[in-house]
């Protein structure tokens, strides 16, 4: 009983199947932009390191939508064209905060937005 109120005051809701120690996993999104200047096999590359920083720190990516090769609205950085990548994640803050950090240093990304998913 009292375990399951410590997990009600972690989470909004409770779940038997949630990983030891009552860490709640919430649903995102995350849209990045990869640059448009590598080749396929070096883009492909990149997308999977991408994911397995998420997968590495307990997340699970479930959807992956690659909107391809499109114009910016305005100029980024002297580019104008970028990859676009759509994906859906269930993870915590710590896999999420990882992947923010990875992606600021990685030179490939152009920009990365992380929403919560209230799908």
């Amino acid at each position: 009983m009292k375990r399951e109120i410590a997990l009600l005051s972690v989470c909004s809701e409770y779940k038997p199947d949630r990983p030891k120690g009552g860490a709640c996993m919430k649903k995102y999104e995350i849209m990045y932009i990869v640059k448009d200047g590598l080749d396929d096999e070096s883009r492909k590359a990149e997308i999977e390191k991408l994911h397995a920083i998420l997968t590495s720190n307990g997340a699970k990516v479930t959807k992956v939508n690659e909107w391809g090769l499109r114009n910016f609205a305005y100029p980024i950085n002297d580019m104008v064209k970028g990859y676009y990548v759509v994906i859906k994640v269930t993870a915590e803050k710590a896999a999420l905060d990882e992947f923010a950090r990875l992606t600021k240093i990685n030179q490939n990304v152009v920009r990365h937005l992380i929403t919560v998913d209230k799908d």
